[in-house]
């Protein structure tokens, strides 16, 4: 697993407990803060951790307006919140398009549904070919 991807793996473990356990940011971070990090990693975990939850609004509004059928409440936790993550990243970060929403459906298939890979890799793309705010003004490096 490349360092990336296994920070991108905790910041949505931060992001599970906080909407599942109702753990406060600081608590989550805590929690996963007990292994070694480089410190580069580190801040990709932090980073969209807090980024995710300082924009959850208008986050969950864009899914809300993709997501014909379901409410957010509907959905699996653990979709919600890979979601909303690769959603801040695409928003965000200079990481490729392509490379966020397949990080979000490994994910996906690792940790939610049978189903879910496919459910969160056509929801972002839906919202991808819509145009995401964002996306025309990629700038962090996150």
């Amino acid at each position: 697993m490349t360092m990336r991807r296994r920070a991108r793996e905790a910041a949505f473990g931060v992001l599970f407990q906080m909407d599942l356990g109702k753990l406060s940011l600081d608590e989550a971070l805590a929690a996963a803060r007990g292994q070694e990090w480089p410190p580069d990693d580190w801040t990709l975990v932090v980073a969209l951790a807090r980024g995710t939850r300082e924009h959850l609004a208008e986050i969950d509004a864009l899914i809300a307006s993709a997501a014909e059928h379901w409410t957010l409440e509907r959905m699996a936790t653990a979709d919600r919140n890979i979601l909303r993550m690769a959603i801040f990243e695409l928003e965000t970060a200079r990481t490729p398009v392509g490379v966020v929403i397949n990080e979000a459906v490994e994910l996906a298939k690792r940790y939610s549904t049978e189903e879910s890979g496919r459910f969160v890799n056509g929801l972002l793309g839906k919202l991808v070919r819509s145009g995401l705010p964002g996306l025309a003004q990629q700038a962090v490096d996150v």
